[in-house]
């Protein structure tokens, strides 16, 4: 087990992780004659791989490990741990689920799995948080519907209180979603998932952007906005970026990571959506701390926050690989599809996506 100094303690006794992650397998549909694959690192923690094997072995499933050399970084997206090692990723495609101690997404390897029909689990998660998170009842309803709504709408409008006004079309890149477990051929989740979010079309968001203190920069950092940061977006690019520390901390992460004095994809308006898991909290920072493990989930699927993104759209089938990517779950937003409101003030309006919180 291991510790990390200023941290708060562990609360959920290690012994229980097996029975976690069986109900996790189960939601999964992990089934007897099965086979897992479990993807780890360097860095993996060595409990989540045993309660793995455990609750794999009790489902009477066949389990095996592959661990790459590498020890990957959150904020370092896109980057392949799969593939440089003859017959690994063949290995990945001929398993039924594939449990992922790390990052995949926006990875050429890991398209060519989800294509074959692999289920892909990712589980980037403090174990305190997989127990809070589990996904309750009727998580993967609400998000089906969420995602439908979506994916019918050709014009996204995101509005609030502070200044947003931002307009984007929608239609050229899929819609994508996650209810905490990869249960169906060809599915990536996260246990603790529970959002939506598709791609903008190419060039067409337009607006301004405010990020206000109490919205949460979850990636490359992992902190409350302290300062408000106005974006001014044409044509699909952030074009100014202006504010305090915060829009200091922005400027110079993506022009850090421009590949070239004139490169704009990191300035690129990426995915958009909102959570809808309601076992996540806003205050999940405030109260555990700003160790990213905490926060993975947690901070993008809260119920009715917006997440605003930029950098890379590989994922959703676009070109940009850059690792100048940004994540902002943002509060209190208005968010409207064809001009139908389906979230007022960072509030459900749209029943179906309400999910009750289970007590745990």
């Amino acid at each position: 087990m291991r510790t990390v100094a200023a941290a708060r303690a562990q609360e959920i006794n290690p012994a229980r992780l097996t029975g976690l992650y069986r109900k996790e397998f189960q939601l999964c549909q992990v089934k007897a004659g099965e086979t897992v694959v479990v993807l780890t690192d360097l860095a993996a923690r060595r409990e989540y791989v045993e309660a793995a094997f455990a609750a794999a072995d009790e489902l009477g499933a066949d389990i095996y490990e592959i661990c790459v050399n590498a020890i990957p970084s959150w904020t370092k997206v896109g980057v392949p741990t799969v593939g440089k090692c003859k017959g690994t990723l063949d290995a990945i495609r001929q398993a039924d689920i594939l449990v992922c101690l790390h990052i995949p997404l926006f990875t050429a390897w890991l398209k060519e799995v989800m294509n074959g029909g692999t289920r892909v689990l990712m589980i980037i998660d403090a174990p305190d948080d997989l127990e809070q998170l589990l996904a309750p009842k009727g998580l993967k309803e609400a998000v089906k519907h969420a995602h439908g709504r979506l994916a019918q709408a050709r014009e996204m409008r995101i509005l609030s209180d502070a200044g947003t006004d931002l307009t984007v079309k929608c239609g050229e890149y899929p819609v994508m979603s996650q209810w905490g477990y990869a249960d169906e051929p060809g599915h990536f989740d996260h246990w603790g998932g529970g959002h939506v979010h598709t791609f903008p079309n190419e060039g067409t968001a337009n607006g301004t952007v405010v990020v206000q203190p109490g919205d949460i920069i979850v990636l490359p950092y992992c902190r409350y906005v302290q300062d408000p940061i106005r974006l001014e977006i044409r044509d699909g690019f952030i074009r100014k970026i202006e504010g305090g520390l915060d829009a200091k901390l922005m400027n110079d992460w993506l022009d850090d990571n421009r590949a070239h004095p004139g490169d704009m994809d990191g300035h690129a308006v990426s995915h958009l959506g909102w959570g809808l898991n309601p076992q996540a909290r806003w205050y999940n920072i405030a109260l555990n701390g700003d160790a990213p493990e905490r926060s993975h989930a947690s901070a993008r699927t809260f119920p009715g926050n917006f997440l605003f993104s930029t950098g890379p759209n590989t994922q959703g089938g676009g070109k940009r690989k850059t690792k100048g990517h940004y994540d902002v779950p943002m509060r209190d937003c208005t968010v409207l599809l064809d001009n139908a409101t389906v979230i007022e003030r960072g509030k459900f309006v749209d029943p179906a996506m309400i999910v009750q919180r289970e007590a745990r």
